[in-house]
């Protein structure tokens, strides 16, 4: 398999197999001389594929826009002293919840960690090749008021919003929504009820979501179609940004 023509190497970048190609080239002659030729495509094409599903990753993390990109749910600092829930930690990373259209709810005070953690999870379910991003509530508000003054622009941000498998919401009701913003809520979860995935990360207990939302219709369906099928996941009582500019 060594020693490709050109013509050889041409098809395979048009083909777009440039893995495959780098693969080939880089196997050892004098290692792999004495396996059979099915043995040394199958080294290969996994090391092709390995090549592939890495940069396939790295991908779906940048286009994701994640706040910590290197944040990894394998390497948590403090979990046994932040009290996190190491069960439903493990269960979330399988990313079985996105499967099922389920919610995630992170909460917890300022400090504890939170924004770090969803950022986790999302990179966790690019790993598993699922489309995912990541965005502020306030910079979420902001774009949709810029969309408004377009031609055809709110329709075109609930369809953007509307078809990430995995949806992250950082700072959720960090500022109160109302008008034509509570009624996008209302109308961007009906879209995603049922259909795929959304974390919040917020400082806000359940019991307050329902006034911060308003108090009224929009709230009451709003947070019918959220809390359905849903994992609250409480972040402790750690300060991890306090712990982390002592170290």
């Amino acid at each position: 398999m060594s020693g490709l023509d050109l013509e050889t190497k041409r098809k395979l970048r048009e083909m777009g197999a440039v893995e495959l190609l780098h693969a080939v080239e880089a196997q050892d002659e004098s290692l792999s001389m004495s396996l059979r030729f099915n043995e040394r495509m199958r080294m290969a094409v996994d090391e092709a594929h390995s090549a592939y599903t890495t940069g396939q990753v790295g991908g779906l993390v940048r286009r994701s826009k994640l706040r910590y990109p290197d944040a990894d749910l394998r390497t948590l600092d403090f979990v046994e002293e932040r009290g996190l829930d190491q069960t439903t930690l493990a269960s979330l990373g399988s990313c079985g919840f996105i499967a099922q259209n389920h919610n995630v709810v992170f909460q917890g005070f300022t400090g504890s960690g939170k924004s770090y953690l969803v950022c986790a999870l999302a990179k966790q379910a690019c790993r598993h090749q699922i489309r995912t991003f990541y965005v502020l509530m306030p910079d979420f508000e902001e774009e949709w008021v810029q969309a408004q003054d377009k031609p055809l622009g709110a329709s075109k941000f609930l369809k953007k919003y509307g078809s990430y498998t995995l949806l992250v919401i950082d700072d959720w009701l960090l500022d109160r929504p109302d008008g034509d913003f509570l009624r996008m809520l209302l109308e961007l979860m009906e879209r995603r009820y049922g259909t795929s995935s959304t974390v919040f990360c917020t400082q806000y207990p359940k019991k307050d979501w329902h006034q911060r939302l308003g108090s009224g219709l929009h709230a009451d369906a709003i947070m019918d179609r959220i809390i359905q099928n849903t994992t609250w996941f409480e972040t402790g009582t750690y300060n991890m940004r306090e712990q982390l500019s002592s170290s």
